[in-house]
């Protein structure tokens, strides 16, 4: 499923490189500002990618923009790449890393090839990371595959018979494989998905609860507090105040552990 590149560079050879890198594994937007980088982030999903000039609007004699380290601190599941020219001050990469810049690459020595390349690697980074975080410490092959599938769709917005899709199988085998991987049916599994990934956004300070739930999406913010009461019994903001990851992800232990000890499970349909 495409994910989101923002591309906030104004080399226009580059440009086109990365949009023939992008391909059909991203959708790419090309931002004039930083307050335009900004403005895109608040509503994009968790595995936003963004591709930036970081010396944009102030110069290389100015050091990295101050806007990226506050872009850094506001949106800190967003991977950030620095595309730089040959001639950038060495001590620079050196800011860009103690910043959190997930890669520095110099734009005269990389081709759409290498640019391709370097997208595939950084891609799945901020979902795999939820689900580390998320998951027990012993998890069965054929249910993390389940669960990071659900991780996708869930980011992309789509529903259980997109997930059924994404895994090459039908919505009842996927039940069957839901239950013998000691999951709950595929509808909850995905919204559970969805609701790790908006706790995830609500840790970022640069979101409002707006935001988290058009980038996980809900049609409003109803919807996410409506889901947020029905799966952990408290609202967005409260759930802000608690660590909301860490608060989700206890929550989504115990309905697996609940899920396991239930005799026949697996068995009935959603």
């Amino acid at each position: 499923m495409p994910r989101s590149l923002f591309l906030l560079h104004s080399d226009l050879k580059f440009q086109a490189r990365t949009r023939e890198a992008a391909s059909k594994a991203f959708v790419v937007e090309v931002v004039a500002s930083w307050n335009a980088l900004h403005t895109a982030l608040q509503t994009s999903g968790l595995v936003s990618l963004a591709i930036l000039d970081p010396y944009a609007e102030h110069g290389v004699q100015s050091g990295p923009a101050p806007e990226l380290r506050a872009l850094l601190g506001a949106f800190p599941s967003t991977t950030v790449v620095a595309a730089v020219m040959a001639r950038s001050r060495l001590q620079d990469l050196g800011t860009l890393g103690e910043w959190s810049v997930a890669q520095v690459i110099v734009i005269e020595e990389e081709d759409a090839a290498a640019i391709r390349r370097l997208l595939q690697a950084v891609r799945g980074r901020p979902l795999q990371s939820v689900l580390e975080r998320s998951l027990p410490e012993k998890v069965s092959g054929s249910a993390r595959e389940i669960l990071s599938a659900a991780a996708e769709v869930a980011t992309a917005g789509g529903q259980v018979e997109e997930l059924a899709r994404y895994l090459y199988t039908s919505m009842r085998t996927l039940h069957r494989r839901c239950g013998a991987a000691g999951l709950p049916p595929p509808r909850q599994t995905l919204a559970w998905m969805r609701i790790l990934l908006a706790a995830e956004l609500l840790e970022q300070p640069g979101r409002s609860i707006e935001s988290v739930a058009a980038a996980c999406g809900y049609a409003s913010d109803s919807g996410l507090r409506r889901t947020f009461y029905d799966f952990l019994g408290m609202s967005p903001k409260e759930l802000r105040g608690t660590g909301a990851l860490a608060t989700t992800s206890s929550a989504f232990r115990k309905k697996l552990s609940e899920v396991a000890a239930a005799p026949g499970r697996g068995a009935r349909l959603v």
